[in-house]
């Protein structure tokens, strides 16, 4: 009986197979930016759809976002300012509910110009970034924004009654989830740098020093809170998704 014997192709014809354009269509300038046109417009229809939804519901959601506040009295300190607080949270929260139709036409505008290698790492880069943005929204609503705003009570809890505005309180609380959400796609630049073979993860092991000194800039700059123990959570984290990554960079052979 004949057997089959599968042929496997040299390595050199397996490296050109992946570093191929499957989709490759000549395009001009102008066709490349009409589609961006209409993959921008698509995005700010769905965030818009996103945004109304979201207003619909605005209610529940700031009153889930107070809750960090541990009963602190809101006050509306102008006309409006309530709506207005509203239509930001809304905004916010539509964003993100509009994202993963968002991210799809990100990853159509630039898949034609990517190679069969370059295509396989795209669905873990927007799924990990998907979920650590996710998680960086969970870390600031469950310990950074309770820290912070525990820090501002006991500091003047013998001068002053809390009594905030709540106009400040969600510019507050919005920045600092939005800015952790942020700073948690560091691993997701260090896949990117590491498979580019821009940097290799002995080389992000190497410059450890700059990285503490850079997380404690970090952490000052993206907590509009300013106190240090919020600082110092967000810097903490950003090491330990710093190392996280380098580790990851490592199991990819980089």
């Amino acid at each position: 009986m004949a057997s089959t014997e599968v042929k496997i192709p040299p390595e050199t014809d397996r490296d050109t197979y992946l570093d191929e354009l499957p989709d490759e269509v000549e395009m001009s300038l102008f066709d490349h930016l009409e589609e961006l046109r209409l993959r921008i417009f698509y995005c700010l229809i769905a965030a818009g759809f996103g945004m109304v939804g979201c207003f619909i519901f605005v209610k529940p959601l700031v009153k889930l976002l107070q809750v960090p506040a541990n009963g602190v009295k809101f006050l509306q300190l102008a006309p409006g300012e309530f709506f207005f607080v509203s239509l930001k949270v809304a905004g916010y929260s539509g964003i993100l509910v509009a994202s993963p139709f968002i991210l799809y036409q990100i990853a159509q505008f630039v898949l034609p110009g990517l190679t069969r290698r370059e295509r396989r790492l795209l669905a873990p880069i927007f799924l990990g970034s998907s979920v650590l943005f996710f998680a960086g929204l969970a870390f600031a609503y469950l310990a950074l924004i309770p820290a912070a705003l525990q820090f501002f009570i006991n500091y003047g809890a013998d001068v002053v009654e809390q009594a905030w505005s709540i106009d400040r309180y969600f510019e507050l609380v919005l920045l600092l989830m939005f800015s952790t959400g942020l700073a948690f796609q560091i691993p997701i630049v260090q896949l990117i740098l590491g498979f580019l073979n821009i940097i290799s993860s002995q080389q992000m092991i190497s410059g450890w020093r700059f990285v503490v000194l850079g997380s404690v800039v970090l952490g000052a700059i993206l907590t509009p809170s300013t106190d240090p123990l919020t600082q110092s959570l967000l810097a903490g984290a950003v090491l330990g998704l710093y190392f996280g990554g380098i580790g990851m960079v490592k199991l990819t052979g980089h």
